[in-house]
C-alpha cells in the first residue's frame, strides 16, 4: 500500500513545459522528489523545458572555468547558478532542450551510473532518428558528433531518486556558448542542426526523447502534459514564479 496520500502510479508523467525560468523549474524538481519520497511505487516524472539564458554550474565545476568576465554576464543579463548535479559549467538558452528526469531508482533497483548509461543510450537513439551518428563524450559526460559536443549528462540523487538529467543542444546558439562555457578538452561545443546543416525539429526530438526513455527504463505508460499546475509558462524570467497555492498531486 502507498504510503503517499497521492493516488498509486506505475506510469511516467512528462511535461513539455516550453521556455521556463530556470529557478522555477528547480524548485517545482523540489516539490516533485519532495512527493516521490513519500510513496512507494513507480511514478516517474519528466521535465522538457528551455531556459531563459542562465549559466548552471555542476558540483565537478567551478566560476573559474567561465570564459566571460563577470561583468559582461551582468551586461548581458545572465545569471549564474550552483545546482546539485554531476557535471561543470553549462550556458542555457533558447533552443535548447534541457530535460529534468526525476525516477525512483532505489525502488527501480537501479545505480545512478545505470540510469546514467540509459540516459545516453536514448539520447544516442533520438541523435540517430535525426541522422547524426553519436558516441559518449570521452572528457566531459554526454555526447559527440563530428561536430563536437551537443549534450551534456548532469545528474544527482535524492532521497533515492534520480534528479536533473541532460542538456541538448538543437538550434541554440553555440557562438555564443562558446565565448562563455569551455569546450571539451580536445573538441568544440556543437548542436544537432550544425551538424545536420538545417533546423532541427524540437516536437519531434521531444516525442523521441519520451519514447526511448520510457523504453530504456521500462515505462509502459506514459502521459504527456503541455503545463504543470504549479508552474506559470512564460517567455520572460521575471515573469516566472511557483504558484503560492498549496501543492497537487503529481
Amino acid at each position: 500500500m502507498s504510503t503517499s496520500p497521492f493516488r498509486c502510479s506505475e506510469a511516467l508523467e512528462v511535461y513539455l513545459l516550453g521556455l521556463v525560468d530556470f529557478d522555477a523549474v528547480q524548485a517545482l524538481q523540489r516539490m516533485i522528489l519532495d512527493d516521490m519520497s513519500q510513496r512507494d511505487d513507480r511514478l516517474g516524472v519528466l521535465i522538457l523545458c528551455e531556459h531563459p539564458p542562465v549559466v548552471s554550474i555542476g558540483r565537478d565545476g567551478s566560476i573559474a572555468e567561465l570564459l566571460a568576465e563577470p561583468e559582461d554576464l551582468v551586461a548581458q543579463q545572465i545569471d549564474v547558478r550552483y545546482v546539485a548535479r554531476s557535471g561543470g559549467v553549462i550556458l542555457h538558452g533558447p533552443g535548447q532542450l534541457v530535460g529534468y528526469l526525476m525516477l525512483p531508482i532505489e525502488r527501480l533497483e537501479l545505480s545512478l551510473p545505470t540510469f546514467e548509461r540509459r540516459l545516453t543510450v536514448a539520447m544516442q537513439q533520438v541523435a540517430a532518428e535525426q541522422h547524426v551518428p553519436a558516441w559518449p563524450s570521452q572528457s566531459t559526460p554526454g555526447l559527440e558528433c563530428r561536430c563536437g559536443q551537443f549534450a551534456w549528462l548532469g545528474s544527482g540523487t535524492d532521497a533515492g531518486a534520480s534528479s536533473h538529467g541532460f542538456v541538448l543542444n538543437l538550434n541554440s546558439d553555440v557562438v555564443g556558448q562558446r565565448l562563455i562555457q569551455r569546450a571539451p578538452a580536445g573538441g568544440t561545443i556543437a548542436s544537432l542542426s550544425m551538424q545536420r546543416m538545417r533546423v532541427v525539429p524540437m516536437p519531434k526530438v521531444r516525442e523521441g526523447l519520451v519514447r526511448h526513455l520510457a523504453t530504456e527504463f521500462g515505462y509502459d505508460d506514459f502521459h504527456v502534459y503541455t503545463r504543470h499546475p504549479l508552474l506559470k509558462r512564460t517567455t520572460r524570467a521575471a515573469l516566472n514564479e511557483i504558484s503560492t497555492g498549496e501543492a497537487s498531486p503529481v
